[in-house]
This record gives C-alpha cells, structure tokens and sequence, in this order.
C-alpha cells in the first residue's frame, strides 16, 4: 500500500501558486482573512500598512480609514480568479470594507512537502 501511495504522489501535476496582496481597512481583517481562508490559502501574513497616496486616491479605492492593513497570502492559480472577484464584490458591498487585491505569481518553489502546505494539496502529505 505504501508504494502505490508514493507513486500516486509522484503523478501529482501542481497547480501554480501566486502571491495574493489585499490592502483594507484594519477593522476588516479578520473578515477578509476568514474570506481568504475559505479559499484554500494555508499561509497569511496580515501586516499594518500607510502609503503616501493622495486622500483622493485612497477614498476612490475604498480606503478612507487611516488605519489599513496589508494581507499576503500564498493562493492556487485556479483559485485566484474567483478569490478576486469575491474579494472585489464584498470592497463595495460591505460597509467601511472597502480594499483593493492584487495577485503576482510565484516562479519557483522548492520542496513538494511544502508546495503541498501551500496549495492546500493534501494528497502530499505523508501518511
């Protein structure tokens, strides 16, 4: 049973992973981290955040609270998309939740044990 588990994990094709980076309002974040989870992201790092945009810019994003927070996350590429849109839908539908969401990809990553963390891929884990 262990070699056909082994070899079942060598057949895995990964799926690619970005960096996901959220800027919202702090009094949100443990809703958009919640948010974020739900989307299969193991790892998240919230951080404050302050820039030196004009007000203007920063009320047309949503951001009109001085106090933000700065959310990176390691997401699956075939995630991400709908991760977005969710994330956009719920910057203009929820009150003070306003926030703006980019994605970078990720070129390189080493090891599968922690490619498996990261992209929630539990048919990696060792058993």
């Amino acid at each position: 049973m262990a070699a056909s588990n082994e070899s079942y994990i060598k057949n895995i094709a990964p799926e690619k992973l970005e960096l996901l980076i959220a800027i919202v309002n702090a009094p949100k974040v443990r809703f958009y981290t919640n948010l974020i989870q739900s989307s299969e992201a193991n790892l998240y790092l919230s951080v404050p955040a302050s820039g030196t945009s004009e007000k203007a810019i920063m009320n047309y994003l949503g951001l009109n609270q001085s106090n933000r927070t700065a959310i990176f996350s390691v997401v699956r590429e075939d995630k991400v998309k709908d991760l977005l849109e969710l994330l956009d839908e719920n910057f203009s539908t929820i009150k003070g939740g306003g926030g703006i969401a980019i994605s970078v990809p990720l070129s390189s990553l080493i090891g599968k044990l922690v490619y498996g963390f990261l992209s929630n891929d539990k048919r990696t884990i060792k058993q």
